[in-house]
């Protein structure tokens, strides 16, 4: 008899990183746990990276729904939002009036799209004006697409990853597209000018009209509908060049998309009276430094060394935090084995010596594998291969990991190796140190940036001369579904969560029948999609009539 009282866990915010965190309670310990979701969106989680693919017309909405939490003990609120955080009761109130209590509550509330205050761009009911949108939510993707119907020219401003995947998307639709970006060289946070021009090449060879240099001054307005943008640009010396002449300009498009950066939703955390700087502080092990019951992941916090704004960084996150509430759960009491009100066992259910665990099981222990590579140590948490940069351009290819150029942080030595051909629409650089890939870039070469990241991720050792890793392939790549029986079953499929093809067909001969069920049991597509092709093929390879698929190790 189970005599262990389930630990309540509030989780208040149902995007990507906290249905993650749900997932991967339920891998790991699904009875330990009651569970409480409260969602703002009325929807299903689905996957936001993939909102840009859903602009562009690549993908459709229904497509990018994420499965929902499978659980007794789970409860999801949609369409609810958490109003306030009693600590001292330990209760989170919602909107709807319903008070929810916990033993550790869970902050992933994302962020929001961040509009600068420029003139025209706030109507009188604090709204955005009709043609003006953010992308952020799955509502904006809808907005976005319906407004592309009566606007033949559009205008994005910012020239970040969300911005260049916005541009390229509807420039695909037809429309007009001039991307406005605030300095010279786009994408950089990831991208050194070099690289960043031939971007830029590859925009414009796209149909978009690369303006940098650019600030969005005012949004014009007429009829209470967008008409352009003005723009404004300093020529001079320097920002502070007294002989600076000012030049400014109108764009016009009767659709406008800022893609500018997030804004953490830090508003629940601080009125709790727990420490907020740029998102909600929290220490290497997610709890919040003024109560250790309150947790933040994903968008939200602000853990040590600060936070990338990347999914795969809160997926990390999501996995480490259900560690370490997994670990803090009693032990079972069995009533045989309770001495003087102590009990004894652990409280992790292992498979008997004739039991195979399932899918989830083993799939959760190969995900979870890397956990000792990401220990703590005095420089805080490991975390390579969360930082991986993937631009969705379609024919745009751009891809960044790690470090880039020939100085270290740490002081240490390394090689920065790298190749330009802007006119093939190619740049190319690895950055190695320690026999190591510890940084790369790559732009107009997928399946070379498909090998770099695989060697970024698992720390495969490198040629003597990294010059080889500029065009030549360093292990082998997951081949295309129409030839899977020359895949090794290690080759990875899904890059985004670890998946696979011995994950894929395990997946089927424990009775996975479809693409879905094996995105259910291994999590393979809900990252950036770029697998889903090469997954549909091997699924259907595998759980073809004459093919006998082999019994799971």
């Amino acid at each position: 008899m189970n005599l262990r009282v389930p630990v309540k866990v509030v989780v208040v915010g149902f995007g990507m990183v906290g249905s993650r965190l749900v997932d991967e309670l339920l891998r790991r310990e699904p009875e330990a746990f009651d569970v409480t979701v409260l969602g703002s969106e009325p929807y299903e989680p689905y996957n936001r990276v993939l909102l840009s693919d859903v602009v562009a017309g690549r993908t459709d909405v229904a497509a990018i729904t994420m499965p929902l939490p499978d659980g007794a003990r789970v409860t999801v609120r949609r369409g609810v939002s958490a109003v306030s955080v009693d600590r001292a009761s330990r209760v989170v109130t919602a909107d709807d009036g319903t008070s929810h209590p916990y033993d550790h509550l869970v902050l992933a509330t994302g962020a929001a799209a961040r509009i600068p205050p420029i003139p025209g761009l706030r109507g009188a009911d604090g709204g955005l004006p009709a043609g003006v949108h953010a992308l952020r939510t799955l509502d904006d993707a809808r907005e976005i697409v319906a407004a592309t119907v009566n606007a033949p020219r559009a205008v994005v401003v910012g020239g970040g990853v969300l911005g260049l995947e916005a541009a390229v998307g509807l420039a695909g639709r037809g429309l007009n597209v001039t991307l406005v970006h605030h300095t010279g060289s786009l994408m950089e946070r990831q991208l050194d000018p070099e690289a960043a021009d031939v971007v830029r090449a590859g925009l414009e060879a796209q149909g978009v009209t690369v303006l940098p240099d650019r600030l969005s001054s005012e949004v014009l307005v007429a009829g209470g509908r967008a008409v352009g943008v003005r723009v404004r640009r300093r020529t001079g010396a320097g920002p502070d060049d007294p002989g600076a002449e000012l030049h400014e300009e109108v764009v016009a498009a009767r659709l406008v998309v800022f893609s500018i950066g997030t804004v953490p939703e830090t508003g629940l955390a601080a009125a709790a009276g727990l420490s907020t700087d740029r998102g909600v502080v929290v220490g290497h092990d997610l709890a919040s430094p003024d109560d250790p019951r309150v947790h933040a992941i994903g968008d939200c916090a602000q853990p040590p060394g600060g936070s990338r704004g990347l999914v795969a960084e809160g997926w990390d996150q999501a996995r480490r935090l259900a560690e370490k509430l997994v670990s803090l759960v009693e032990p079972v009491v069995e009533p045989a084995a309770v001495v003087l009100g102590r009990s004894a066992g652990p409280h992790l259910r292992v498979p008997r010596d004739d039991a195979q665990p399932s899918m989830a099981v083993r799939l959760g222990a190969l995900l979870t594998s890397g956990a000792t590579t990401r220990a703590q140590s005095e420089r805080g948490i490991d975390t390579r291969g969360t930082d991986v940069v993937k631009v969705k351009g379609g024919p745009l290819s751009v891809t960044t990991m790690g470090v880039c150029g020939p100085v270290r942080p740490d002081g240490g030595a390394q090689r920065a190796v790298r190749l330009a051909d802007p006119r093939a629409g190619r740049y190319v650089e690895v950055v190695v140190a320690d026999g190591v890939l510890v940084g790369a870039t790559c732009v107009g070469d997928p399946r070379v940036a498909a090998d770099l990241t695989a060697a970024y991720t698992r720390r495969t050792p490198v040629p003597h001369d990294p010059a080889f890793l500029l065009l030549t392939p360093v292990m082998a790549a997951a081949a295309p579904a129409s030839s899977p029986e020359h895949m090794p079953d290690d080759a990875v499929v899904c890059r985004c969560n670890g998946v696979t093809k011995g994950d894929i067909g395990s997946a089927c001969a424990a009775g996975a029948h479809t693409v879905e069920d094996v995105t259910r049991e291994t999590r393979a597509t809900t990252g950036c999609g770029s697998c889903k092709d090469a997954v549909c093929g091997l699924v259907a390879w595998l759980r073809a009539p004459e093919r006998s698929v082999p019994e799971p190790a």
